[in-house]
């Protein structure tokens, strides 16, 4: 699904429409752009509007509840055994969906290894992104064929990636924008501030979009940052803004309009969309331990796809067999993901010990033993 805000065919609006003016923020609050409230009420802001058809519409809601369901199957098969780690992007569909749709097919793609609905928006096959997680690829699809980059493990280095690719497009005088994603905990990282000097100096292509989903691990983001992290872009010469990142339309609104202003030539710009990771980390981590219910009891009541569901249902934009049909499709993709991971090879254990040094090392040799020594002994356990 392509969204298009110059189609012909709007949606009609029942006579209960109310767009109104977003909540102007107090002295002490940031700036917030916000089209679509939690409660699924449409509101309008003066400097980023979008008006889109109820087909349009509805395929942003399929895109985000497809995402989901693929991202709690890949969540269940780490915990089946199937994948040796998985990072999930519960709740940050809205920021991913709405910045993945306003990209355009010449636009390239720096993700970090959560960016699971901008994959979808770029048609890699979901069941490609797990083949890294099980350990048997190094990522599982050609960056080229898509514009979209390999998972990026180490944190903040594709911001660099796609400043330099940027530059590149410049040079070659192409009508294209890059986007590197990245996260909260990220934006420390020195290579993101390289990321920043080099963007603005050579005057690159490039939208810096960050999901500041409040938790870098264990650490809130008020422990790496003294303002919002959209302001940081003030002191690099370049333009920040904060979008509610739980609301799909205002995502696709700023997030187009940052790509074609790096288009038309006018630099990058950092767009921060304010989310909430809704889970663990990774599923190495557990939450619970910093951070309580309370608080993820909050921005549930702020998801995503709820309230575009909402919007849907209010203003008759969607009817009960486009939901039916979007359920079985939902289960049809969760078991052929299921079915692909486990017709997966399984890893090789003992890669990791090959090729650390070139003539071979006395450590590494201990350890690879006392790894082997590890794996047999649950063979032994099974007989």
């Amino acid at each position: 699904m392509t969204v298009d805000s110059t189609a012909a065919s709007k949606p009609r609006r029942s006579s209960s429409t109310k767009r109104t003016r977003a909540k102007q923020p107090t002295a002490d609050q940031p700036q917030l752009v916000q089209l679509l409230t939690p409660e699924g009420e449409r509101v309008e802001h003066p400097d980023y509007s979008i008006d889109l058809t109820a087909e349009e519409l509805r395929g942003l809601y399929r895109d985000m509840v497809l995402t989901r369901r693929f991202d709690a199957e890949a969540t269940t098969l780490q915990r089946q055994g199937e994948l040796g780690l998985w990072a999930s992007l519960l709740g940050q569909e809205a920021a991913q969906i709405g910045s993945g749709r306003a990209l355009r097919d010449d636009d390239y793609v720096f993700p970090t290894y959560r960016e699971h609905g901008v994959a979808w928006c770029r048609n890699v096959d979901p069941t490609n992104l797990l083949g890294m997680f099980r350990g048997v690829n190094n990522g599982g699809w050609d960056p080229n064929s898509n514009n979209f980059h390999l998972y990026t493990i180490v944190i903040g280095s594709q911001t660099l990636h796609a400043t330099g690719y940027a530059m590149g497009v410049a040079k070659d005088g192409a009508d294209s924008a890059v986007i590197a994603y990245f996260g909260d905990g990220a934006s420390s990282q020195g290579d993101v501030a390289e990321a920043f000097t080099f963007s603005a100096v050579y005057n690159a292509p490039v939208v810096f979009f960050c999901q500041n989903n409040q938790w870098a691990i264990s650490e809130p983001t008020e422990r790496q940052t003294r303002v919002p992290l959209y302001q940081r872009a003030q002191g690099y010469g370049f333009p920040g803004v904060r979008v509610d990142g739980n609301d799909v339309l205002a995502c696709l609104a700023v997030t187009r309009a940052a790509l074609e202003r790096a288009r038309s030539g006018q630099g990058p710009m950092l767009v921060e969309a304010f989310t909430y990771r809704m889970g663990a980390h990774t599923t190495s981590d557990d939450p619970t331990r910093y951070r309580g219910d309370e608080e993820r009891e909050l921005w549930e009541a702020k998801d995503p796809i709820l309230r575009l569901r909402t919007y849907l249902d209010r203003e008759g934009f969607a009817d009960a067999d486009f939901f039916t049909a979007l359920e079985e499709e939902s289960d049809a993709l969760a078991k052929r993901v299921r079915d692909v991971v486990r017709s997966m090879p399984d890893p090789d254990d003992m890669a990791m010990f090959e090729h650390i040094y070139a003539d071979g090392h006395s450590l590494v040799d201990e350890e690879r033993a006392q790894f082997a020594a590890y794996q047999a002994s649950f063979a032994e356990e099974g007989h």
